[in-house]
């Protein structure tokens, strides 16, 4: 059980730290990220706003889901 909620406390850790990293990269620096991206892939900034809002939206989901809620469970019940 401790070695369960340690994995968990990590992967919560690691996976909030990305979903930051990324909000910030794109919400302070906006034209940069799409600069560094439509050299790689050719993308209008409308499309490319909604891919990012999309994607950060569902990583929060995904976060919540597989990260938080499943700590704090172990840390109710533990």
């Amino acid at each position: 059980m401790q070695t369960l909620k340690t994995f968990l406390i990590w992967c919560t850790a690691i996976n909030g730290s990305l979903l930051t990293l990324w909000t910030i990269a794109f919400l302070f620096a906006p034209e940069l990220t799409y600069k560094t991206q439509s050299k790689w892939i050719p993308i209008a900034r409308e499309n490319f706003n909604l891919a990012m809002y999309s994607f950060l939206g569902l990583f929060k989901i995904l976060f919540l889901i597989f990260n938080v809620v499943p700590l704090l469970a172990l840390l109710i019940i533990g």
